[in-house]
């Protein structure tokens, strides 16, 4: 089941279009999610809970080194993509290679697009791209007190004792 659930975006767009034609609420979340931790799990469950499907867009290798450096990431895409399929209320994941989640919303068009509460609705990358077609901006999850940065220096502090 895990497998039938980390699709291409090519195997995925017919899904969400039958999908769209039934009435469902199509909700896209997106992160590098490179050590997951609970503020992720708040943040896609509050995600799901805005609609009927969620999608996961998940930064490729090359696009998470292009933002967040080049010790990262921790686990490669395949492992990460992995453990969000564990994840009940994750419906389906896609892989993306750009900075930006642009090019999944235009091609995906969900309802809605959530960010975390690190964002606010006016202040969210993509805003642009999600008001061109009507869709909505929902800032979901924890107060953003939970980071994998934060984990790991907490981690090499604890090993250099």
């Amino acid at each position: 089941m895990i497998e039938g659930k980390i699709l291409s975006l090519e195997k995925l767009l017919p899904l969400v279009e039958k999908l769209k034609q039934s009435r469902k609420t199509i909700v896209l979340a997106n992160g590098c999610f490179d050590w997951l931790h609970v503020g992720h799990i708040r943040y896609l469950e509050g995600a799901r809970r805005l609609g009927d499907l969620l999608i996961v867009g998940l930064n490729s290798d090359d696009s998470v080194r292009k933002l967040k450096g080049p010790l990262r990431p921790l686990m490669p895409e395949n492992e990460r993509a992995e453990i969000l399929a564990a994840i009940s209320f994750v419906d389906y994941i896609v892989i993306f290679n750009e900075p930006t989640v642009e090019r999944l919303l235009l091609q995906f068009r969900p309802d809605i697009h959530c960010k975390g509460t690190d964002y606010t609705a006016d202040n969210v990358p993509e805003r642009d791209v999600v008001l061109s077609y009507g869709g909505k901006i929902a800032i979901v999850g924890d107060a953003k007190d939970h980071s994998t940065r934060d984990f790991i220096q907490e981690v090499l502090r604890r090993n250099q004792r």
